[in-house]
């Protein structure tokens, strides 16, 4: 037996399961490069138009980070500014949840000494992982890079920006390798391989909107921000990503050398020898939950402060004239002293989408916990089925609340400290939070009912259904200039607390109602269906 034994079949198995996931992260890389590119042909189809955007970005740190640097009056330059690294962000992230489903969620599940028991190397799982994350990497850059050069952008700048999302993708490749010889199981593997990402993204931002370019030099993403498609492409640092991404692979191969099967190279915690409070199903969905939910609050609320610190920015921005004002100006429909709560409303809005992942990934922990077999442990109590899954959901629900409550009270009261006033604003900010709760739980709704039809599909679904809900919604429409949202989607019916008419129970009722229907019709199928 050599060392990559069995490699050639696990990677033909793991392409079998990949093809109902990487098509849609190919499609995305894809379509968020058409839509940058028509954006920019939509609202700055003239060469004024760009260099008045141009001279808005470079007078405001804010829009430096947000998309990478300093931008130039050129279309490709535009575009690829535009998307604030998100064709790289997302190569990465799909690369890091690809090397987790195939290497230590396998064997989370006992599938990996299933397999191990056949002529299988030690190694060539692990292989197997790389290969096919870092080939789903490759064709999204190259997907990008052939349909942009279709559409007559600059194809040697065009092939560096396909470069960049690859060499992305390859990184946290390597990152999410390491992470799984690290911990024990998916779940912490997960954790890690999204922190290291969401660092990376943070200093990258922080480097550019501070002009502390050390930071972005730092950042696995900023690296491929540094490539410069379409301006001075530097070539040399695709080598840079390379070397990182084959460090980190040399490390995960020691690693998975020095360490059991189903074990972790970190120690695992002991936990207590009893749990006293465990009286219910919601009391142990609360102790399963607490942990992640306290981080979700904890990231909310930053990210809420951060939007709301960039308010003065905003009142800046907006009190200057220009045609890109006057462009936002219009498309709010508020009276000017109305301008700047309209606007900053946008950000609680985004919030809420980002919230509305929180109930989608509590229905995956029912699935974590029906394949790992500790729900059938629960189970064999007193405990029915319907019970184990509604303390869940009882839980989810009221934790997207809470994260909603954050968003609220921690944006509207620094934004009233800021350039508002306390006693008007902040009412307004969280009860206009608040009033997305029935989105966020209808989203979730849709994610219960496809777990409940639907399991080994139901990850995938999810995942769709929420990214459905982004891309039709009022945030990815109207700020790329496609559409006004769709009425397909939930959060289509949250009016914006600081313009049009007032709030009113009947769009959250008919909300809830659709939520309650969903739930109607999953539980009893829940209930009938076989688990495993």
């Amino acid at each position: 037996m050599t060392a990559l034994t069995g490699t050639g079949h696990l990677v033909r198995l793991a392409l079998r399961r990949e093809r109902a996931i990487a098509p849609w992260w190919i499609l995305l890389n894809v379509s968020l490069g058409l839509v940058m590119v028509a954006y920019v042909n939509r609202n700055m189809g003239t060469y004024e138009l760009k260099v008045a955007y141009v001279d808005l970005i470079r007078g405001n740190a804010f829009f430096q980070g947000l998309g990478g640097g300093f931008a130039e009056p050129r279309l490709e330059v535009l575009a690829t500014w535009r998307s604030g690294g998100f064709l790289y962000l997302a190569s990465a992230f799909a690369a890091v949840m690809s090397i987790i489903r195939h290497t230590r969620a396998e064997e989370d599940t006992g599938r990996s000494e299933l397999v191990r028991s056949a002529v299988v190397s030690r190694q060539a799982q692990l292989t197997a992982a790389v290969l096919v994350a870092a080939g789903i990497s490759l064709v999204c850059g190259l997907s990008t890079a052939v349909v942009l050069i279709g559409i007559g952008l600059e194809p040697i700048g065009t092939l560096a920006y396909g470069a960049a999302v690859t060499v992305a993708g390859w990184v946290f490749a390597g990152v999410a390798a390491v992470a799984a010889q690290l911990a024990r199981d998916a779940r912490t593997a997960t954790t890690i391989g999204l922190t290291v990402l969401a660092l990376s993204y943070v200093m990258r931002y922080a480097g550019d909107a501070s002009a502390q370019y050390w930071l972005k030099n730092l950042s696995p993403l900023g690296w491929s921000h540094l490539v410069r498609a379409y301006q001075d492409e530097q070539w040399w640092l695709l080598g840079v990503s390379l070397l990182a991404a084959a460090v980190l692979l040399a490390v995960a191969y020691r690693l998975l050398g020095r360490r059991d099967l189903g074990a972790g190279s970190l120690p695992e915690r002991l936990g207590r020898a009893t749990a006293p409070n465990l009286r219910g199903p919601i009391s142990l969905a609360w102790r399963l939950h607490r942990g992640l939910l306290v981080k979700w609050a904890a990231g909310v609320a930053f990210f809420a402060a951060a939007a709301a610190a960039l308010s003065p920015l905003g009142r800046d921005l907006l009190s200057r004239p220009s045609i890109v004002v006057d462009n936002i100006t219009k498309s709010l429909g508020v009276p000017a002293d109305a301008t700047l709560g309209a606007y900053s409303w946008y950000m609680i809005l985004i919030l809420a989408y980002a919230i509305a992942v929180y109930p989608l990934l509590m229905v995956l922990r029912l699935r974590a916990e029906e394949t790992s077999g500790r729900a059938e442990a629960v189970q064999a109590t007193p405990v029915t089925r319907l019970r184990w899954a509604a303390g869940h959901l009882v839980v989810t629900g009221l934790g997207t609340v809470t994260l909603l409550a954050v968003a609220g009270l921690v944006f509207g009261t620094l934004y009233s400290v800021l350039v508002g006033d306390l006693a008007t604003d902040l009412p307004r900010f969280l009860a206009g939070a608040l009033g997305a709760v029935p989105a966020a739980w209808c989203v979730g709704a849709v994610c219960v009912l496809a777990y409940a039809l639907l399991p080994r599909a139901s990850a995938a679904i999810s995942l769709a259904v929420w990214t459905l809900t982004v891309a039709l919604g009022q945030i990815a429409g109207p700020l790329y200039g496609l559409w006004g949202g769709s009425p397909l989607e939930p959060f289509h019916y949250i009016p914006n607390a600081f313009a049009g008419p007032p709030l009113t129970a009947g769009p959250a009722l008919a909300l809830v109602t659709v939520t309650a229907g969903l739930l109607v019709a999953a539980l009893p199928a829940l209930r009938h269906r076989d688990f495993g």
